[in-house]
């Protein structure tokens, strides 16, 4: 089956995963998740992509963000493909790429769903068994977006604005969103959506981004013959 064209649509919100290849850790110490960091950091800067969260995980990484050209995605992955994987293999002695084929990815629909992509993204540590609390985990956007203490590689989406006057009435008051806990429909539906690249939105935004990207958005209905 012929793989379906990057989405390229700019100050549309994308969820973005990096799995670490054959399902091999990408981050051995403390140093390494703050290189990569650094290096995602810098990418994001030089290409025009604003970074709303992150987490950091052992053998894979998640981010949300929203692209400001058409390419920023995809050159963010490819700065990183060169700049981080060259200081681990060069620090491990590896050979090759580090990542699990092509990077995965997806649309969000930033009005409905952006706040609860951000929490999904933020309490994948907890979900993993490595923390109890998402502020436990250190290499993640929730001190930032939940505790106001500034990581100046993340900027607010319009949604998270929305939420206070002030940075801190912004994080108090999305903290209080994770009281309310994911279900695993939720996160099912986020991880198949970014897995399969199908939007994570409605019908009605499936079909606003198939007119902007050109290609399908969303899959078609069991028993749907091809075609029609």
């Amino acid at each position: 089956m012929a793989r379906l064209p990057r989405y390229s649509i700019i100050n549309q919100p994308q969820h973005v995963i990096l799995q670490g290849r054959q399902g091999q850790s990408v981050f051995h110490q403390q140093q390494d998740y703050q290189y990569f960091h650094d290096c995602l950091d810098a990418a994001a800067y030089n290409y025009n992509l604003k970074l709303h969260a992150y987490v950091l995980m052992p053998d894979h990484v998640h981010v949300l963000a929203t692209p400001g050209s058409a390419d920023s995605v995809s050159r963010v992955v490819q700065s990183i493909g060169r700049n981080y994987v060259q200081y681990f293999n060069e620090l491990y002695d590896g050979v090759g790429t580090l990542w699990e084929g092509r990077y995965r990815a997806t649309v969000i629909d930033g009005k409905n769903y952006l706040l609860t992509c951000s929490r999904y993204i933020e309490l994948n540590p907890v979900r993993n068994q490595l923390v109890d609390k998402p502020q436990d985990y250190h290499w993640s956007s929730y001190a930032h977006n939940a505790l106001a203490q500034t990581d100046e590689m993340i900027t607010a989406a319009s949604e998270y604005r929305k939420l206070g006057d002030s940075a801190r009435e912004c994080a108090k008051a999305y903290r209080k969103l994770f009281r309310l806990t994911l279900s695993q429909q939720q996160v099912q539906e986020i991880t198949d959506a970014t897995v399969k690249g199908w939007v994570l939105g409605d019908s009605k935004f499936a079909r606003k981004i198939e007119k902007l990207s050109g290609r399908r958005a969303s899959q078609l209905p069991k028993g749907r013959p091809r075609g029609s």
